[in-house]
């Protein structure tokens, strides 16, 4: 049966779907939000394809709770399709809208080359993704997986990865292990921070990536040295260390210039190199 609007003549669907691409952004958002309430199975393909292209991040998140509102027998094997596709973004949002339905059974669909796939947008929703999906018995393998992505991106592209693997649990405890050992300063620093982070889930990141990089370019009992020596000085008891400390200008060349980026979620701190 189709719809019509009865003050403009025009079938519901048709109106819907229009809106769905008009330039406002808040009219967008809103047919989003129309369809989801009133979910309709002739708008599935039009809410799929407005996905793969919608520049908003608030619509694109409306979109997928719209999907999520229509039969999962009709969503997911067109939402599969999507996870083939050419554009990054119809895939990322493929997974995003996966992870929001929350079938079980679409675990088998995140492939090694989703979790490794170029595009740092892609990869970081199927990590998550793949984190609320995977089996009980999965999730050592897919640790071992994950890290292999340690030291990839920039802190935003690391703080998902971080949070993905300490979602898994203890599990991911040998993994971490081996990959501080890694030659790479960037994949052992990352390493861990990772492990403070799983200790301590209320440890910043920017502070436990600093102490992760503090302890590669010290060594540490180095590291420790300094650690105690900061404290005593807080103190005010602090004694004449014998110890004697690399320069700051060493210690930056060491751990890395600081550098800026943005996470999805909000702002990620300018990060600072660390003093020496």
């Amino acid at each position: 049966m189709v719809l019509i609007n009865t003050t403009s003549g025009i079938p519901l669907n048709t109106r819907v779907a229009s809106a769905l691409g008009a330039k406002n952004s808040s009219v967008r958002l809103q047919a989003a939000l129309e369809v989801g309430s009133n979910p309709d199975p002739g708008l599935l393909e039009t809410l799929v394809e407005r996905c793969a292209v919608e520049p908003d991040f608030f619509v694109r998140d409306m979109l997928s709770w719209a999907l999520t509102r229509f039969s999962p027998r009709i969503t997911l094997p067109r939402i599969r399709q999507e996870l083939d596709s050419e554009r990054a973004q119809a895939r990322s949002q493929a997974l995003h809208t996966l992870g929001k339905i929350g079938d079980k059974g679409a675990w088998a669909w995140i492939t090694r080359d989703m979790l490794r796939d170029a595009d740092d947008e892609v990869a970081r929703t199927a990590w998550r993704v793949a984190v609320a999906l995977v089996p009980e018995g999965e999730k050592k393998a897919l640790a071992d997986e994950l890290v292999v992505q340690l030291g990839r991106g920039d802190r935003s592209v690391q703080l998902s990865l971080s949070r993905a693997l300490v979602d898994l649990g203890d599990v991911i405890e040998p993994a971490l292990e081996k990959a501080a050992a890694n030659p790479d300063p960037a994949v052992a620093a990352h390493a861990r921070a990772t492990e403070l982070l799983l200790r301590d889930p209320e440890t910043g990141f920017n502070v436990a990536i600093d102490e992760a990089r503090r302890v590669i370019a010290l060594g540490p009992e180095r590291a420790a040295a300094a650690a105690a020596a900061a404290a005593a000085a807080a103190a005010g008891v602090a004694e004449p260390s014998e110890v004697a400390e690399p320069s700051n200008a060493a210690c930056v060349a060491a751990i890395g210039e600081p550098t800026e980026t943005t996470e999805s979620t909000g702002a990620v701190d300018a990060v600072e190199a660390v003093d020496c």
